[in-house]
């Protein structure tokens, strides 16, 4: 059974990189997440309502613990355009000590929405 204290990595995209900047923006300001990093554009393909599609999207990676994890999932949906945004997370099994701690430091608590 995971921990609230848990880490977990969180993978989402963005259409743009703006979204991305805000989304990123919020989510650490609220202690929602510690980091976010944010890749370069990518060509993203999928099935929508049945059609083969194709997209260029910011990947987005978020850190946070299990304990902030329904909160970042809901913030990020909140936030984003599209009807099902990608949303999945990831338990992190190791790492640098000093770093999963101060992940832990960063999302305690959290702090209130803006």
């Amino acid at each position: 059974m995971p921990q609230q204290d848990d880490i977990v990595m969180v993978f989402s995209s963005a259409p743009d990189l703006l979204l991305a900047k805000r989304i990123a923006h919020i989510v650490v300001e609220e202690g929602l997440a510690a980091c976010v990093n944010l890749g370069a554009p990518m060509l993203s393909i999928y099935t929508w309502k049945g059609e083969v599609e194709g997209a260029e999207e910011v990947p987005m990676c978020f850190k946070t613990t299990v304990g902030r994890l329904e909160a970042l999932v809901e913030s990020i949906t909140r936030q984003h355009p599209y009807e099902v945004p990608e949303v999945v997370a990831v338990p992190v099994v190791g790492g640098a000590p000093a770093y999963l701690d101060w992940v832990r430091e960063q999302t305690a608590g959290g702090r209130p929405p803006a």
